[in-house]
C-alpha cells in the first residue's frame, strides 16, 4: 500500500453513459452453478426451494424436497449438528461453514447462512483430502509475503502464493483507482498464458454492484465458465420475490461476464477480495484456461490467506507511515533552529527546501504569507500567482488540499500548464490564508488499457447492451495536463508539516506583535490547529468505536463503554485547549477522572501521594485514557466496586528522570487475571509503549491489581507553575433530568442531530424536531410548543443566534452546543442559556438539563 493511490486522469475522450452492466440483477439470478446444490428453509425448517441439481449432488429429488420439513430430509441427529453450529451465526453477512458432514453413504462441506426471511443451505461433495492441506500451507506462504521487504516484492509474493494454494494457471493482484478502474499491479502465470502486468481495466468491466457484493462475500469461484448452472425451484415465491443469492458460494454468473471471460479465453475464474479499513482495495483475480474446482474447505483457506495478506499490506504502511513522521520530525528539529536564530519564515523555508524535498518530492513552493509571495524552484510567474491563491480560497478552510490535474479543476487558468500542473496546498492561518504551496510540474503518462476502455452499444447474444470487450490486447491512451499523483502519506505528512508552520507562525507571533494584537493571533492559530487536533481525534474515536465492538459485550454495555471513553478523550482534549496545548498537570488529571466516578462518595476513595509532574499534549491523551480504563474497572470489578474500597496512586520518578505511576487496589473483592484480552486491556497495556516508548506492566493478585506506568523523560516538565484543571461536576448529585413535552434540536450534522434526539428521548420527550438551519428552524417554532431546544452555535456559514432570542422570548429553555471554548462570549452575545462542549453525551445534556430546570422534583 506504499504505491501512489491511482487518481483520475482527466482526457478528452468521451464515454458511452450506458450503465446496463451497473443495473444488472447478479444476486437475484436464480441459478446455482452445477458443483453445488442449494435449499432455502423457512424459520420452521420447512424446504421452501430447491436447486433441480440436488438429486446429482444429494440424491434427493428437488420437486420432493419443497414443502417438506428439513428434518425428514436429513435426519434428526444431522439436524441437532447444523443447530448446534448455526449459533455461530452472528449477523446477515456471516455464515456457518461445516466441513466432512456425513449424511447417508457421503460426506460433504455446508455453507449456511441467512439471506431475508430464508436460511440458505448449500451442499458440495466433500472431495479427498490432498497430501498437503491448504490450511498447513498457509503459515509458510504468509511468511515469505512478511520477508518481503518493499510494496512490489509483497504484492508478487501474494500472487505466488495465491496461485500455490489455488492451482491457477494465472494470478493477479488487481489494485482499484479512485475511479474504480484497476491496474494489475503483480502477477504470477503460466508459460502460455497473456499478460495482463502493468495494464489498467476500466471501472465498467466490475460493475458497482459486483464490487459491493466483493465487500460481503469475500471469494467468488466460477469453476466452469461453460457450465449452464441449475435452476433454482420454484424461481419466486408465492409473494413474487426471487431468493437473494447475495452470499451464496454456488450463485450461478451474470451471461454478461461469462461472455467477458470467454472472450478472455477463459475457463474458470476465481475472485478473492482485499480489504482495507473495511473497503475493497483490491482482489487477487485467477485465471485458468480449463474448467477448475476448488474444495469448499481449501478455498477457505484461500480466504484466510487473503486476511493476512491484507493485515500484512496494512503493516507495511503504518511502518512507512512512522518513517514519514521520523522525516518530519527531524525537518522540525531544524526548522526549529532557524526560527529561533531569528531567520525570517521565508528565508526557513528556502534554506530547508533540500530537506523539505526529501520529505515531500516537489518542483517549486510558493510562500503566500502577509499578502506576499515568495517563490522558488519550478513555479508559476509571479503575475499568476494572485490568480493560483484565488482559487485556493475557494477550497475547504483548515483543509490541505491536493490535486494533480489542476487544469482541470480551475480550466480558467490553464496558462500554470505545464510547469505547475498539480500543488499540494498547506493553508496555516484563517484570515487572510497564507499557504505553503508545493508545485508539480506537468508530466504527459502513457496510459496502457486492457483495451480500448470505452464500451460500445452493441446487439451482443443477450439482447442491446454494452457487450464485453472481445480484444484485451494492450492500448495506449496518452494523457496530458497533469502531475505525478500525491501519494497518501505525502498527503499526512503535508498535515504534519501544517502543524509545525502553526507552531512556528505562534513562536515568531510571539516575538514580533505587541501584546494586543498577539492575542488575537494566538486564538486564530490555536483554533486553525485545534481544527486539525480535533480530526485527529474523530480518526481515534472510530478506532475507538470499531475495537469496542469487537469486545463481546451487550449493546447496552457497548453504548455505556463507548461514551466513558470518549467522554475521557472530550475531557482531555478540553483541557489541552484551554491551556494553548500548553503541558499540564498529572495530579490533576488523575483528581479530574476520579471525580466522575466517586463525587457521591462522603469519604476519599483515591490517595495520591509523590510531587506532580507535568504532561506534552503528546501523552496527555493517552494517559487520560489509561487512567480511564483503569478507573472504570475498578469501579466495575475492583476496589471501587465496594464502599471499602480504596485506590492508592503513587508518583516518582525513576533514575533516568521518566515519570513512574504506580496504581494499587486495597481493600476490594478479590480479584484474578481477565479470562479474555478487550480493548480497554489493550489501552492500558499497550498506549503507552506504542505510542510513548515507554512501559506499562498489570498484574492481579489477589488482594487488588497492582499496575506501573512509567512515561519516558522527553514528554515531562517540571512542575513549577501548574495549571488547574476545573473539576468534573456530577449532575445525579444535583436532579436527574426529566423531559414530557416536544423538543427542538438545531444542528447541521445529521448524525449529530439524530445523537441529540436519542438523548433527548430517553429523557423523556414526547417527540422530537430537527433542523438545519435558521430558517428551518424558525418554521418550526412557528408551528410548535417546544419544551426545550438544544441548538448548535455554529451551523455551517450562520449562526443560531436570531434562534435563540426567539425562544427566549417565548420562554423555552435553551441548552447551546459548540466546539469552542470560549464561553464568555457565548454568554456575552446569546440569551440565557446551559452550555455544552462537544462533543457531549447523555451525561452532559442531562447536566444541562437539570441547570435549565428540567429535573424531578
Amino acid at each position: 500500500m506504499s504505491a501512489p493511490e491511482p487518481q483520475r486522469a482527466r482526457t478528452k475522450s468521451t464515454e458511452v453513459d450506458l450503465t446496463n452492466c451497473d443495473r444488472e440483477p447478479i444476486h437475484l439470478l436464480g441459478r446455482v452453478q452445477s458443483y453445488g446444490a442449494l435449499l432455502a428453509v423457512s424459520s420452521d425448517w420447512i424446504v421452501q426451494h430447491a436447486s433441480e441439481n440436488l438429486g446429482a449432488v444429494l440424491n434427493i429429488s428437488a420437486r420432493d424436497a419443497i414443502g417438506v420439513s428439513l428434518e425428514s430430509l436429513l435426519g434428526i441427529t444431522a439436524l441437532d449438528r447444523i443447530r448446534r453450529q448455526m449459533r455461530m451465526i452472528d449477523g446477515v453477512d456471516h455464515a456457518t461453514r461445516i466441513f466432512d458432514f456425513p449424511l447417508g453413504k457421503h460426506s460433504y462441506d455446508l455453507s449456511i447462512h441467512q439471506s431475508g426471511r430464508h436460511l440458505i443451505f448449500e451442499f458440495e461433495a466433500h472431495g479427498q483430502r490432498h497430501d498437503r492441506n491448504a490450511l498447513s500451507q498457509t503459515y509458510p506462504l504468509i511468511q515469505r509475503v512478511r520477508q518481503a521487504r518493499t510494496f512490489e516484492e509483497k504484492c508478487h509474493e501474494g500472487a505466488r502464493a495465491m496461485q500455490i494454494l489455488s492451482g491457477f494457471d494465472t494470478v493477479m493482484v488487481y489494485r482499484f483507482a479512485a475511479d474504480n478502474s484497476g491496474t494489475v499491479i503483480a502477477e504470477v502465470k503460466g508459460e502460455d498464458s497473456p499478460s495482463y502486468l502493468g495494464l489498467r481495466f476500466p471501472a465498467g468491466d466490475i460493475p458497482k454492484q459486483a464490487r459491493e457484493l466483493y465487500k460481503r462475500a469475500l471469494l467468488r469461484l466460477i469453476a466452469d465458465v461453460s457450465d449452464s448452472g441449475a435452476a433454482i425451484l420454484p424461481e419466486r415465491s408465492p409473494e413474487g420475490e426471487p431468493i437473494d443469492l447475495s452470499l451464496a458460494v454456488t450463485r450461478a454468473v451474470s451471461p454478461v461476464h461469462l461472455e467477458y471471460l470467454r472472450n478472455m479465453g477463459v475457463r474458470s475464474s476465481m475472485s478473492v477480495s482485499i480489504l482495507k479499513d473495511d473497503d475493497l482495495w483490491g482482489l487477487f483475480a485467477c485465471h485458468h484456461r480449463s474448467p477448475h474446482y476448488i474444495p469448499f474447505e481449501q478455498r477457505t483457506a484461500i480466504e484466510l490467506f487473503a486476511h493476512l495478506f491484507s493485515y500484512e499490506l496494512l503493516t507495511l504502511e503504518e511502518r512507512q507511515t512512522a518513517e514519514a513522521h521520523r522525516r518530519t520530525a527531524a525537518l522540525q528539529r531544524k526548522f526549529l533552529m532557524h526560527v529561533t536564530d531569528g531567520t525570517s519564515l521565508p528565508d526557513a523555508l528556502q534554506a530547508l527546501s533540500g530537506d523539505l524535498q526529501k520529505t515531500i518530492p516537489h518542483d517549486g513552493a510558493i510562500l503566500s504569507t502577509n499578502g506576499e509571495f515568495h517563490a522558488w524552484g519550478s513555479t508559476p510567474d509571479a503575475a499568476e500567482l494572485p490568480e493560483l491563491l484565488r482559487f485556493l480560497n475557494t477550497t475547504e478552510a483548515s483543509e490541505v488540499f491536493a490535486t494533480h490535474t489542476l487544469g482541470a479543476d480551475a480550466p480558467e487558468n490553464t496558462s500554470f500548464l505545464p510547469t505547475c500542473a498539480g500543488v499540494l496546498a498547506i493553508p496555516f492561518s484563517r484570515n487572510p490564508r497564507d499557504y505553503l504551496i508545493l508545485c508539480r510540474s506537468e508530466v504527459a503518462q502513457s496510459v496502457h488499457w486492457a483495451g480500448q476502455p470505452q464500451k460500445h452499444e452493441d446487439v451482443g447474444p443477450n439482447g442491446i447492451r454494452l457487450s464485453p470487450r472481445k480484444s484485451f490486447e494492450a492500448w495506449k491512451e496518452d494523457v496530458t495536463g497533469q502531475s505525478e499523483p500525491w501519494t497518501t502519506l505525502e498527503i499526512q505528512a503535508a498535515w504534519n508539516l501544517r502543524t509545525l508552520l502553526l507552531e512556528m507562525l505562534l513562536r515568531i507571533s510571539n516575538d514580533e506583535v505587541e501584546t494586543g494584537q498577539r492575542s488575537g493571533a494566538r486564538q486564530e492559530i490555536l483554533i486553525a490547529e485545534l481544527n486539525h487536533r480535533v480530526r485527529n481525534i474523530l480518526g481515534l474515536m472510530r478506532g475507538l468505536i470499531s475495537q469496542s465492538a469487537y469486545d463481546g459485550m451487550s449493546l447496552d454495555s457497548f453504548a455505556k463503554t463507548l461514551d466513558g471513553r470518549i467522554h475521557a478523550l472530550a475531557l482531555a482534549n478540553d483541557q489541552l485547549t484551554r491551556q494553548d496545548w500548553a503541558p499540564l498537570s498529572v495530579t490533576d488529571l488523575i483528581e479530574l477522572e476520579f471525580a466522575a466516578f466517586t463525587a457521591q462518595s462522603e469519604t476519599p476513595r483515591m490517595t495520591l501521594t509523590g510531587s506532580d509532574v507535568l504532561v506534552t499534549s503528546d501523552v496527555y491523551t493517552a494517559l487520560a485514557l489509561i487512567l480511564h480504563e483503569m478507573v472504570t474497572n475498578s469501579v466495575k470489578y475492583g476496589a471501587l466496586s465496594v464502599p471499602e474500597g480504596r485506590v492508592a496512586i503513587g508518583l516518582s520518578r525513576t533514575e533516568t528522570g521518566a515519570l513512574q505511576i504506580d496504581w494499587q487496589d486495597k481493600g476490594g473483592p478479590e480479584v484474578s487475571p481477565p479470562t479474555r484480552r478487550g480493548f480497554g486491556s489493550s489501552i492500558i497495556e499497550s498506549s503507552i509503549s506504542f505510542e510513548l516508548g515507554g512501559t506499562s506492566e498489570v498484574s492481579y493478585p489477589p488482594t487488588g491489581v497492582e499496575a506501573r506506568f512509567v512515561v519516558p523523560p522527553g514528554y515531562l516538565s517540571e512542575a513549577g507553575a501548574v495549571v488547574q484543571m476545573s473539576a468534573n461536576t456530577n449532575a445525579a448529585a444535583r436532579g436527574k433530568p426529566v423531559l414530557s413535552g416536544t423538543a427542538l434540536v438545531v444542528e447541521d450534522s445529521m448524525i449529530v442531530a439524530m445523537d441529540a434526539t436519542d438523548i433527548l428521548s430517553d429523557f423523556g420527550a414526547s417527540a422530537t424536531e430537527m433542523a438545519g438551519t435558521v430558517r428551518d428552524a424558525m418554521k418550526l417554532i412557528d408551528q410548535h410548543s417546544f419544551e426545550v431546544a438544544l441548538l448548535d452555535v455554529n451551523l455551517g456559514s450562520e449562526e443560531s443566534i436570531e434562534v435563540a432570542r426567539r425562544l427566549a422570548k417565548l420562554g423555552v429553555p435553551i441548552v447551546l452546543t459548540t466546539g469552542y471554548g470560549d464561553m464568555d462570549d457565548l454568554r456575552s452575545r446569546f440569551p440565557k442559556a446551559a452550555i455544552v462542549q462537544k462533543p457531549f453525551s447523555s451525561t452532559t445534556i442531562g447536566a444541562a438539563l437539570v441547570d435549565c430546570g428540567l429535573s424531578e422534583g
